[in-house]
């Protein structure tokens, strides 16, 4: 069935979306910094993603305390969150915070000003992305693999392409797009993004891409930051190495390419044995990541289930 989406009104420039699953704390903390925003001219729209009945209670409680519609789904999935959020939405832009982000005191107002000042041929804004760490990022953590865990940190603004660093994107822990065009191409898609414990990504990159082929570009600016909780535990090299065999399968699930699919066929023939490394151990992980990526892409791109790294 065809989702209904609410009518925009024109004399409001922001919705703002947070979605969650049973984590009161963060949403309590990133509400209460939306709150005291330097500008308030935004709606607030809380979408909680199928908690249990005792967080639930709380977020609804939050939604009320901060003055935020509250929209309720018991059927888990981010993708699904977002465009409930956005099918609710009211505001010309619709903007998305991850629940445990938390906005610069001056994220509204920059967000509005670089959305006043972007050109009809823009549909899509992403922010800096800072890390607040639970714990102190491992030794042993990879240098190329700090975007798995959501960090941008260029200062500068541009279109996104040739003209800006290779690691700034769109991410779900700040970014914006024009409400009417996010809906003209589907909202994000169902298929990708995480539900429970599954980690497929690529759903904010997809939305860009589709997009991007009605002729809209994608802008970055680095004065509307936030920044964004690093839990302990993704800090650990069982959730690397399961979060880069999750990115593998997306990426199939995106690209389905016989040649990519052969190549990841070629290269695990030989990394195979660095599956049985114990997930406990960050010895050679870098080049473990490799290997469950390739599992993961093959996985991904025939319809196995992926369970574990080293399943």
């Amino acid at each position: 069935m065809p989702r209904t989406f609410a009518s925009v009104d024109a004399t409001l420039p922001l919705s703002v979306v947070l979605c969650t699953h049973a984590r009161p704390d963060y949403l309590a903390v990133c509400l209460a910094a939306l709150h005291g925003q330097q500008e308030g001219s935004a709606e607030i729209l809380v979408v909680d993603s199928a908690s249990p009945p005792e967080p639930a209670e709380r977020i609804a409680a939050l939604a009320a305390r901060f003055g935020a519609r509250l929209v309720r789904t018991d059927r888990p999935g981010l993708s699904l969150a977002r465009n409930l959020g956005l099918a609710a939405a009211v505001g010309a832009w619709v903007a998305y915070l991850d629940d445990d982000a938390i906005p610069a005191p001056d994220w509204q107002l920059r967000l509005l000003d670089r959305i006043a000042q972007l050109p009809g041929t823009i549909g899509a804004l992403g922010g800096r992305i800072l890390p607040r760490w639970e714990a102190p990022l491992p030794a042993w953590w990879p240098s190329g693999l700090r975007g798995v865990l959501t960090i941008v940190e260029w200062e500068g603004c541009g279109e996104v392409g040739p003209g800006t660093p290779p690691d700034v994107a769109i991410y779900g822990a700040n970014m914006a797009f024009a409400a009417q065009p996010l809906r003209d191409v589907g909202g994000f898609p169902e298929a990708l993004g995480r539900v429970g414990n599954r980690l497929l990504s690529g759903e904010e990159e997809e939305v860009v891409e589709r997009l991007q082929a009605r002729g809209l570009g994608a802008y970055y600016d680095g004065a509307v930051t936030v920044g964004h909780s690093i839990q302990q535990d993704r800090l650990q090299p069982g959730w690397l190495l399961s979060r880069l065999l999750w990115q593998g399968a997306t990426d199939a699930l995106r690209q389905r390419s016989l040649r990519r699919t052969a190549a990841a066929a070629g290269k695990l023939m030989v990394q195979a044995p660095l599956l049985l490394w114990p997930q406990t151990s960050p010895t050679l992980l870098r080049a473990r990541c490799g290997a469950a990526y390739n599992l993961g892409y093959l996985r991904g791109r025939f319809g196995a289930p992926l369970a574990a790294a080293t399943a």
